[in-house]
This record gives structure tokens, sequence and C-alpha cells, in this order.
């Protein structure tokens, strides 16, 4: 007659076979998406890699011989100039968005909810127009003889007309205009599942509407907050559109950087540096977001 510990090894044996067996299916229902997943990223990305350790002829051609010019040359003063810059701008984006969203979201989950529904669709409106189309009316509103310039020339404000466009200011401008809503939906659903009976217990407790807030509300609406930065931070990082229309030549981030490398100088090595650098970027700003919220399932 088996023993209790030959049953007990026998069942911790069969309840392992058991999860083998589902997580061999559960790869191979995934089959098709790792595929499409290794063709169209992992490919591309590892010939991005390749293409940044090789030497570049006076031609453009790659010679397939292991350098690290192009990693050095991001060193030079100008280009550590526009690393910073993209790196600042992405963060006083996601910043700003988050001390405009919050208070918005919080009040359109607080609406009565003949209201909550108009608020939440204007709030998603910008998602229906088109993206270059919503930046090019912010020029025309910015440019020297533009609506702005116009109204406070108008009202004699000023004499002649200030220079708003094509600064670090306008393109800090747009970036959290395009942003914002990425901002304000994760957190409006943070706060919408946010218990009232939190809230008023907390008041029964005798703590005062500023304590409740820093020590019931907002953690509670942290992990909203967190998704925010997230979809804010890591696209800004990379933004071309709005620094090369609102910016000019004058505010170039590193996302200009990698495509005026491979549109117009034809420098694919040198280019392809840059994005590996970009997405190193990113890697860190995901591991950090992941220790600082303690996110599971992110990198």
């Amino acid at each position: 007659m088996a023993t209790l510990h030959e049953l007990t090894r026998q069942g911790a044996l069969h309840v392992s076979d058991v999860k083998r067996h589902k997580g061999l299916r559960a790869h191979v229902l995934l089959l098709p998406a790792y595929l499409w997943l290794g063709l169209f990223f992992l490919f591309p990305l590892l010939i991005v890699v390749y293409y940044s350790f090789t030497e570049r002829t006076p031609l453009g051609d790659s010679i397939p011989v292991f350098t690290l010019e192009h990693y050095a040359r991001l060193w030079d003063p100008l280009y550590a100039r526009i690393l910073w810059r993209s790196l600042w701008l992405a963060v006083a984006t996601t910043l700003i968005t988050i001390l405009l969203a919050y208070p918005f979201a919080y009040a359109l989950a607080r609406t009565p909810k003949r209201w909550k529904n108009l608020l939440l669709l204007l709030s998603v409106i910008p998602f229906w127009t088109n993206f270059l189309i919503r930046t090019y009316a912010w020029m025309v509103i910015l440019r020297s003889n533009g609506l702005l310039n116009t109204a406070l020339m108008s009202l004699g404000v000023i004499e002649y007309p200030l220079s708003l466009l094509y600064t670090p200011g306008a393109v800090l401008l747009g970036l959290v205009y395009g942003f914002l809503p990425f901002m304000i939906l994760p957190i409006y659903v943070a706060i919408e599942r946010l218990e009232p009976s939190l809230l008023e217990a907390s008041a029964d407790l005798g703590a005062k509407p500023w304590q409740t807030f820093l020590r019931v509300t907002l953690p509670l609406t942290a992990p909203g907050i967190a998704a925010g930065v997230l979809l804010v931070f890591v696209p800004a990082l990379g933004m071309f559109v709005i620094p090369d229309l609102m910016g000019g030549a004058k505010v170039s981030l590193i996302g200009n950087l990698i495509q005026n490398q491979f549109l117009g100088a034809r420098n694919w090595q040198f280019g392809s540096a840059a994005s590996v650098v970009l997405m190193a970027l990113v890697i860190v700003g995901l591991r950090l977001y992941k220790r600082f919220f303690k996110m599971e399932g992110v990198f």
C-alpha cells in the first residue's frame, strides 16, 4: 500500500504535469502572435541594432565592421543637448498633463450622470480630429500674424508681435495639448472606481479634505496616474511631428534627429545608434515605472 508521502508526491507530479501541459498549450495558441512580433518587431529591431554597430562608407553603404563610432558621436555637445532637451521636455509634458488632467478627471468623475457623458465626450473629441490638423491650428494661433498676437496688439497689450512659435515653449504646449487626453482617461477611470464610502469614513474619523485627498484619494488613484505617465512619457520622448512643425529647426528632439538621419542625411548607421539609445531610455523609464509603482508584468 502506498504511503502518504508517495501519494503526496504522485499528486504533486500530476499537478506539475497538468500545469506543464496547460503552459505548452498556451504557447501553441500564442504562436501566431509570437510569429507576428518576431517578424514585424524583433527582426526590424535586430536590423537597427546591426546597423548601429557597422561602419559607413562615403556613399552611405554599410560595412560589416564592428565600431562604436556612432554611439560615441552622440556624446558630441550638439547631440547631447538634443538628448537632454528631449528628456526634459518629455518629463515636463508628463508633469504638466498630470497637473491639468487630475482636477479635470476628478471633477468629471464627481459630475452628475446627465453631464458626465457630455464632458467625457468633450475630452475625447480631440481623438476624432487629425493630429496634424490640430498641430497646424496651434501654428495659426501662435505665429507672428496669428490670432493671439493680433488680439494682443488690438487690445494694446503689445506693440510688436511676440515670437511664440518655433520655441521650446511652443513645442511643450503642443506636446501637452496632444497628450492630455491620454492622461485624463486613465485617471478618470481610477477615480470613477473609488468608493465614496472610503472618503466618508475618512471624514467621519476627523480627517480634513486635504488629508483625505493625500492619504486616501491619491494613493488609491495612483494606478491611473501610473498608466497615464506610461501613455504620455514614452511617446513624448520620441515625438518628432510636433517639434518639427512647432519648433522648426530651432527645437530639434531625438525623434527629429533620427528622422533626419534616415530620410535626409542617409546615415542609417548614426540614425540606428540614436534609435537604440532612445529605446534604451524608454526601457530605463519602464523599469523605473515598475520599481516606483511596483507594477507586475512590465519588463
